[in-house]
C-alpha cells in the first residue's frame, strides 16, 4: 500500500481531458466505493486511535500523523452502515476537503483506477445510502459508488455558508440587477451553501447538478438572449461533476462564440498546485476554494461587475 499513491503528483495530464482516478476501497461488505485521487494525501494502515471527549459518534477517534493531528471518520457509520469493527485490518484515507485535512477510515483499499468524467452517472433516485451518493461508475460489471464526502462532513460539523455583515453591506449589483447567477454542483449540500452565500447580492439564482446540465441550458439561455451574457452575470461550477467535469465545461464554454464572454468562477474542494495552471488552460476567470462565504460572495461579484470585453 506504501507505493499505490507515489505517482498521484505526475498525473495531472489527466485534468481538463474530462478524466479522472478513482481510488477504490471498501467499507464493510463487497459494495465498492470510490474517491478521486487528487483528493488523497496519503493511504495507511490504520494507526492507533485516541478517544476525545465530546466527538461526533461518527469520528472514532484521532490519530497523530506526521506531526498533525488528524479526526478518522468511520465512513461506514456515516453513511447509515455498520460501525467498521476490526481497526488491525482497516486502513485510513487521508484527504483533503473544504481547506482541512480529515482522515476517512474504511475496511479495505483495492487499487486506482482511470476513467472518463462521462462514464460517472448521477445517482439513481432512492433512499438510505443513495442520499450520501454524489455519482455512480461500473468497473468490471460492478457498480462504483462515489459518495457524497461533502454531505458527510457537513452533518459532522456543519458550515456556515452566511456571509458577514460587513462584507454584506458592502455588497453591489448596481446595473447588474437583470443578470443571474448560475451554480453547477454536483452536491445538493453544496449547492445549498453556494446558493445561500450569494443570495447575499440579490440576484436570481439558476442551479445545475453537474456540466453536461450546465451547458446545455447556458446554451439554451443564449438562444434566447442573443448572447449568454445578456442574461447571465457568472458561472460558479465545481470541478468533479458527473458527466461532464468543470474543466471540460469551462473548455466548452470559451469554446462557443455565444458563451465564451461568460465569467467563470471554479469553486472546488480540490487542493493541489495543479489548480491555478488548469485555470488558466482551459479559460477560467477565478478559482476558489470551498469554503468561505465571504470569499466567494466578493469573487462573484467582482466578476458580476466586471465588463466583458
Amino acid at each position: 500500500m506504501s507505493g499505490i499513491l507515489d505517482s498521484v503528483n505526475q498525473r495531472t495530464q489527466l485534468v481538463g481531458q474530462n478524466r479522472l482516478e478513482l481510488l477504490l476501497f471498501r467499507l464493510n461488505g463487497r459494495q465498492r466505493f470510490g474517491i478521486n485521487v487528487f483528493k488523497v494525501r496519503e493511504v495507511l494502515q490504520c494507526p492507533p486511535l485516541t478517544a476525545m471527549p465530546k466527538l461526533n459518534p461518527l469520528v472514532r477517534g484521532v490519530a497523530h500523523i506526521r506531526g498533525q493531528t488528524i479526526s478518522v471518520i468511520d465512513l461506514s457509520m456515516a453513511t447509515r452502515g455498520r460501525k467498521i469493527e476490526d481497526l488491525s485490518n482497516a486502513f485510513i484515507v487521508i484527504a483533503e476537503y473544504n481547506r482541512s485535512v480529515q482522515g476517512f477510515l474504511v475496511g479495505a483499499v483495492e487499487r486506482i483506477i482511470n476513467t472518463n468524467w462521462d462514464a460517472i452517472m448521477p445517482p439513481p433516485q432512492g433512499t438510505g445510502r443513495a442520499s450520501y451518493l454524489t455519482a455512480v461508475t461500473e468497473v468490471e460489471n460492478e457498480l462504483i459508488e462515489i459518495l457524497d464526502v461533502e454531505k458527510i462532513l457537513n452533518e459532522i460539523s456543519p458550515l456556515n455558508a452566511e456571509v458577514s455583515a460587513d462584507v454584506a453591506e458592502g455588497l453591489t449589483t448596481e446595473g447588474q440587477e437583470n443578470k443571474i447567477i448560475f451554480i453547477a454542483d454536483d452536491s445538493a449540500v453544496a449547492r445549498n451553501q453556494v446558493k445561500k452565500a450569494l443570495s447575499s447580492l440579490g440576484l436570481e439564482i439558476e442551479l445545475a447538478k453537474n456540466g453536461l446540465e450546465a451547458l446545455n441550458r447556458l446554451k439554451e439561455i443564449a438562444e434566447e438572449y442573443g448572447d449568454v451574457t445578456n442574461r447571465v452575470g457568472v458561472l460558479v461550477s465545481d470541478i468533479e461533476m458527473p458527466e461532464m467535469d468543470g474543466y471540460t465545461l469551462t473548455a466548452e464554454i470559451k469554446n462557443i462564440p455565444e458563451l465564451q464572454k461568460l465569467h467563470v468562477v471554479l469553486h472546488t474542494s480540490l487542493s493541489g498546485v495543479f489548480n491555478q495552471a488548469m485555470v488558466q488552460k482551459v479559460g477560467a476567470d477565478d478559482f476558489i476554494a470551498k469554503f468561505h462565504p465571504d470569499e466567494l460572495a466578493t469573487a462573484v461579484q467582482k466578476w458580476l461587475m466586471t465588463e466583458c470585453e
